[in-house]
């Protein structure tokens, strides 16, 4: 019960949308119809998005303070193999980044001489999962749901990094990449109050760069959810087309958001019904493979190294989305 408590009304802010609930209907509107229900859904994620939002990014950016770069790499470079792969996987859970925001990171440890292994498993992990994204996933679909796709996310990561250093694919880097200035180890260190006006301003930054793919997200689940059948959504994502889990992934490739605006269209999906494995494999074709963040990627990578990247994280995507859908069951 106590959980269930800190799920529903900390996490999930259960009470703004009753809250949001009493207000509409007394201006008239029925909440249970498709507007008065859609604009309760549409302001209750709002909110609720940024709320949490705003509070994790500062606090994570507080955290990300103690690690720029150039400690990053400092860090790294004492670990070697799988568990470096392992390290700049979890590293990558402490930069509140979108893909894009990512590559300039992964171009800059790439340089610093970190194993391109290394590099790809945290440009992997870190739009793909972050702290932020575990608190909001909790809220929306319980703790069990959101472990497990941090965890598979992670996984992912350093299955996808390991297999890149393997293939010694670090000639396929463009000679800018591999000429760029090295970081500076020896950064002065901040003050809190530094950290703080730190942490400020990234989560400002944060809001800003985010509030119109939160906005978008949102509208769409807000569609989803009230207007498009329950019929239509099993005929195309549902368990009985065998190839929703592919379909899913590539509907969200060409797509551009973080974690934070894929969310509200994965709530309404899986109102509908559809499977937890296809849901996922949506939410990690857009924030892993975003076709604005691979367009990006491939001023720094040649065509070939690219090409082996979108093929690993595509097919680790789609094999952990047919995987979760078979064993939905546990959750």
């Amino acid at each position: 019960m106590i959980w269930d408590f800190i799920q529903n009304q900390i996490l999930g802010l259960k009470w703004i949308n009753v809250l949001i609930g009493k207000l509409l209907t007394m201006c008239g509107l029925n909440i249970q119809g498709r507007i008065g229900g859609s604009l309760q859904f549409f302001i209750y994620d709002t909110i609720k998005i940024f709320i949490l939002l705003s509070f994790l990014i500062f606090i994570i950016s507080y955290i990300q303070s103690y690690f720029p770069p150039e400690r990053t790499k400092k860090i790294l470079g004492r670990f070697h193999g799988i568990w470096a792969n392992c390290l700049a996987a979890l590293l990558g859970t402490i930069t509140p980044f979108c893909s894009c925001s990512s590559i300039p990171l992964f171009i800059g440890f790439t340089s610093a001489g970190l194993p391109v292994g290394v590099t790809f498993s945290f440009l992997i992990s870190s739009p793909l999962v972050d702290l932020g994204s575990l608190i909001l996933l909790t809220s929306v679909f319980g703790w069990q749901i959101a472990i497990s796709y941090v965890v598979v996310g992670l996984i992912l990561a350093v299955i996808g990094g390991s297999l890149i250093e393997k293939l010694h694919m670090e000639k396929y880097l463009e000679d800018f990449v591999k000429s760029a200035a090295a970081f500076d180890i020896d950064a002065p260190s901040i003050s809190v109050k530094e950290r703080l006006s730190y942490a400020k301003g990234r989560m400002m930054e944060t809001v800003k760069k985010v509030f119109w793919y939160v906005i978008i997200g949102v509208s769409i689940g807000a569609l989803i959810h009230n207007w498009i059948p329950a019929s239509f959504i099993q005929a195309v994502l549902g368990s009985k087309n065998p190839f929703s889990v592919i379909i899913a992934t590539a509907i969200g490739i060409p797509m551009y958001a973080d974690i934070f605006g894929t969310i509200p269209i994965a709530e309404a999906l899986y109102g509908k019904g559809v499977g937890l494995g296809t849901i996922l494999s949506f939410m990690m074709g857009v924030t892993a493979l975003s076709l604005p963040s691979m367009i990006m990627l491939r001023k720094a990578v040649k065509p070939k190294l690219l090409g082996v990247f979108v093929a690993i994280v595509s097919i680790g995507i789609i094999i952990i989305g047919y995987t979760f859908n078979a064993f939905q069951f546990l959750f």
